[in-house]
This record gives structure tokens, sequence and C-alpha cells, in this order.
């Protein structure tokens, strides 16, 4: 997908006074500056064709880049902090592993699109659901944008959070439906390697973006903020880059298997 010409036709449809589509364009405006680096002039610049083109350009072809968005949901932010430890807020590592993520798929030729560039609640854009219910207008802000686009993949990054610091590891969580499963156990497959376990994805029943959003869905638990070791891995630049790189294989590996 060419995203020029895609945010060209939504500024277009934003003058007929779509709420949703101004929100979205400025969103996925926001996510395509991350990939244009800026010259000396402060001119955005076209990125250089890397080496080895061709080879990369059969893989993309494989995967069907041109058919397939993804869009990275970056869990809680704003007002909602999600969990903690300390001053360690949930909210500030999903957005930078999300970040990380984001810049891996589109350097590798994905349409990836990440729904928060900064430290925001989405419930804060919400104007068409009517609920007192921050939360649940956060949640359906999410659930909004991924319709919208649409998405075909939809990948929620979190953190846990368990009362024993012995509790550790990197948990996926699927829904009842078969490639969302497929999805959960690539990825799950990936973070398993650099966390050196051996756990499997599990169902999630209770949460709202599983059981809302249509496309293939999953929460990635990128580990637990409560656990010494993980927490190292969570707060450090290394780390995320590695959480985000097992992600994004991961993802690769279950488009490669659909």
């Amino acid at each position: 997908m060419n995203y020029l010409k895609y945010l060209n036709q939504i500024r277009t449809q934003t003058t007929r006074g779509s709420g949703t589509l101004r929100r979205l364009f400025v969103i996925v405006s926001s996510a395509l500056l991350l990939t244009l680096p800026l010259g000396n002039a402060g001119i955005v610049q076209a990125s250089p064709v890397p080496s080895g083109a061709g080879a990369k350009e059969e893989r993309q072809h494989m995967l069907g880049h041109d058919q397939r968005i993804i869009l990275i949901d970056a869990g809680h932010g704003g007002i909602d902090g999600g969990t903690s430890y300390g001053t360690i807020l949930e909210k500030d590592i999903t957005l930078a592993i999300s970040r990380r993520l984001f810049l891996l798929l589109r350097s590798d030729g994905f349409d990836a699109i990440l729904n928060r560039t900064g430290d925001y609640a989405p419930s804060d854009e919400n104007r068409w659901l009517r609920s007192s219910s921050r939360h649940l207008r956060d949640l359906a802000q999410r659930k909004e944008l991924a319709e919208t686009l649409p998405a075909n993949v939809v990948v929620s990054v979190h953190i846990n959070w368990a009362a024993s610091p012995s509790k550790h590891g990197p948990l996926v969580l699927y829904r009842q439906e078969g490639r969302s499963f497929l999805l959960a156990r690539s990825i799950q497959d990936q973070l398993n390697h650099l966390y050196d376990v051996k756990e499997t994805p599990r169902q999630g029943k209770p949460f709202y973006l599983l059981n809302k959003i249509t496309a293939t869905t999953v929460i990635v638990e990128a580990g637990f903020v409560s656990s010494p070791s993980d927490r190292e891995k969570l707060c450090s630049p290394q780390g995320q880059e590695e959480i985000a790189e097992a992600i994004a294989n991961g993802i690769a590996g279950y488009l490669m298997e659909v």
C-alpha cells in the first residue's frame, strides 16, 4: 500500500465532517513520520533503498505486504498508567517497545501503524461513544481504529505484574479462533527463545479487544515488571529492542504460515 496515497484519500474524506477519520488521519500521519528521516534543513526526505533490495522485495511479495495492515496497539497511556513498579509505569514501557516494533516492521516493508505515538489516552479522542467509563471509551477507540483502517493484524502490547517476584516470562493471549492462535503461538515461540522459557499462549476470554476486533488480534504481555530479571529487560533500550524484534519475527512467521 502507498501510504502517501492512502493519507491523501483520508484527507479528502475528512472534509466531509467525519470526526473518526479526522482522528485517524492525525494518528496515521504521526505514525508515518516516524519512518521518515529529517534532513539538515528539517525537510522530510525519502529513505534510501537498502542493499539487497531484490531479495527483500521477493520476501515482501511472499508475505503480501501490500495487502495487510498491521496495527500496533501501545497499551494504556495518559491518565491510565497501567501496572507499575515504583516509578516505572507500564504505559511508558509499552510505548517504547511499540515504537521500536513499528520501526522494525516498517523497515522490513510492512504496512504498520502505531496507534499511540506519545503519552496520551486514546479515550481523549473518543467523541462517538457516550459512556461514563473512561476505560471503556479507551478500549472502544482502539477497536474503532482497527475497524476503520481496516487492520488485518492487531498486536496489543502490555506488561504483566504478579505478587510474587519469582513469576516471570512473556505471555501471549489469543481468542478462540484459528488465526489468532497461530499468531499468538508464533510470537510466543520467539519470546520464549528470548527469555529462555517454555510458556504456551493462553486464551484471553474476558478481554475487550480480543472479543470486539474482527481482525486477527493478540495481546502480548511482554514480561513481568514485578520480576527483577524481566524488569531489567523491559526497562533497558537493548532489552526493549530485543523484545520488539522477537514480536516482529513472530508476526512475520505467522504471515509466512498463513
